[in-house]
């Protein structure tokens, strides 16, 4: 995951970067397009981070309640 969360935006990223800081009018697009995708896709894995997390706490939850433990108890 590793692979997906942090070294394929920056990738991303570094192409863009290098697009841009070689000229020309389309590199200068392709590369704040390719920045954008890198943002998207950091975007993207905060989300389903942020989901997935928000699931096991639910899960958690639903199993402290069958048990008879409620959240306000220590």
């Amino acid at each position: 995951m590793f692979l997906v969360r942090v070294v394929l935006p920056v990738v991303i990223a570094l192409a863009g970067v290098a697009l841009i800081a070689t000229g020309g009018e389309a590199s200068d697009g392709a590369g704040v397009l390719l920045l954008g995708v890198a943002l998207l896709v950091v975007l993207a894995n905060v989300f389903i981070r942020l989901t997935i997390d928000s699931q096991r706490e639910r899960e958690e939850e639903a199993r402290n309640r069958a048990r008879g433990v409620w959240p306000d108890e220590p």
